[in-house]
């Protein structure tokens, strides 16, 4: 038997004939989780729908996109209705959606809002938990694939913002079973080195799956507790995995963290001129403060001189000397004047000026004065001083004396 050789296209073309002419796959109704979801600019919705076992691509045009009454969010649980087909360019198997409706949230989601009430709980959200970002840093650690683009863009961000920053790769599985495990080895690794200023956990987009390992608890615990600050940038935009709330700042995408992460060169250069204007202006105006101070001790000093006191000293010195030779000379003047008052009393009383006159001093043996003729009213030996001499002798009465 004879089998013909086809084309790519004539084997694609034939498939989605036959599934085109298939009652039951253009009448489809199908329930799934959609995950990997995307709004186009074009209005077209892509997503895949699955379940426990398997998965599927979906379109949704924007003719039949414009009537939905709601938005699609990843894990939500949906029913789909519409047709199975092929897309012959690619060859992928997909269904196109006429309508769609909500039947519940997927068990992912569910889980994932599960922890992340339980954490906000716990204080692992809040924000006077998280670290400041140093703002000039010289050393940053990533957690990431070697291979995949979050580290290829983290690099090109980082080296065209500035080339003062070194990058340290620590190489970790971000997707499938226990990926979460290496990347809490990375934070471990740079914590316990402390060897970077900050680290960024991440990787680039994907289904809810895919980003599953950011949304494990005990990576959450982890990055809670280092003590290096942490930027999560985890998938694009519209991507929000539990590392994100945990961290100490979520970027969007893995070229936002490095952002965020290294400042411009231009604006380190501008802040160390700034710096260098101010402290010029610091240090000129200290210089003037102290000319300003040493010009006022100068002044005092001058006042307060010790010379100029010495001087004055003098001077003082000689109005004492003068007052106190002043004071001396009516001093010596004034006992003088005592002494020669004195000195006339005294001659005035003298007993030898009073003898030269005349008179005499008469004394018992005992040098008793005689002063009164009863004294002499029996014999008695006697003393008499004149004015050239003594003489001694025995004094008897010749007569009784009245």
């Amino acid at each position: 038997m004879n089998i013909k050789t086809l084309t790519v296209s004539e084997v694609t073309n034939y498939i989605k004939r036959m599934l085109d002419n298939d009652f039951i796959l253009n009448n489809l109704s199908v329930k799934g989780e959609i995950s990997n979801l995307k709004y186009h600019s074009s209005g077209h919705i892509y997503f895949s729908l699955k379940d426990d076992n398997g998965k599927v691509n979906c379109v949704m045009f924007k003719g039949n996109a414009v009537f939905l009454d709601f938005v699609l969010e990843e894990g939500m649980e949906v029913i789909v209705k519409g047709r199975a087909s092929i897309y012959p360019a690619t060859g992928s198997f997909q269904l196109y959606c006429d309508e769609i409706k909500k039947e519940g949230q997927g068990e992912l989601f569910i889980k994932f809002e599960k922890l992340k009430q339980k954490l906000s709980k716990m204080g692992y959200f809040d924000e006077d938990h998280k670290k400041i970002l140093p703002k000039y840093p010289q050393r940053i650690g990533v957690v990431t694939s070697p291979t995949g683009a979050a580290i290829r863009d983290i690099i090109n961000v980082s080296t065209r913002r500035s080339s003062l920053v070194d990058i340290v790769l620590y190489p970790a599985k971000v997707q499938g079973i226990d990926a979460y495990k290496e990347v809490i080895e990375g934070i471990k690794y740079f914590n316990n080195n402390k060897s970077v200023d900050i680290i960024i956990v991440g990787r680039g987009g994907g289904s809810i799956e895919e980003l599953w390992n950011f949304n494990e608890e005990e990576l959450a615990k982890a990055i809670y507790v280092s003590k290096i600050p942490i930027i999560s940038a985890v998938g694009h935009e519209i991507d929000y995995t539990i590392s994100d709330f945990v961290a100490d700042v979520r970027a969007a995408t893995p070229s936002q963290g490095a952002e965020i992460a290294v400042p411009l060169s231009k604006d380190i250069e501008q802040k160390v001129c700034d710096i260098s204007k101010a402290l010029e202006i610091n240090i000129d105006n200290k210089l003037k403060s102290c000319k300003n101070e040493l010009s006022n001790a100068e002044r005092i000093l001058k006042i307060h001189s010790p010379i100029t006191r010495i001087a004055n000293s003098y001077l003082e010195i000689d109005n004492l000397r003068n007052r106190l030779n002043f004071l001396m000379k009516i001093k010596v003047e004034k006992e003088k004047k005592q002494l020669e008052n004195l000195n006339n009393l005294l001659l005035a009383y003298n007993p030898v000026k009073v003898i030269s006159k005349g008179y005499a001093i008469i004394q018992d043996d005992e040098k008793n004065l005689i002063t009164s003729k009863e004294q002499l009213e029996n014999p008695i030996n006697l003393e008499i001083s004149v004015k050239d001499g003594k003489a001694e002798g025995k004094f008897i009465p010749l007569k009784h004396i009245k």
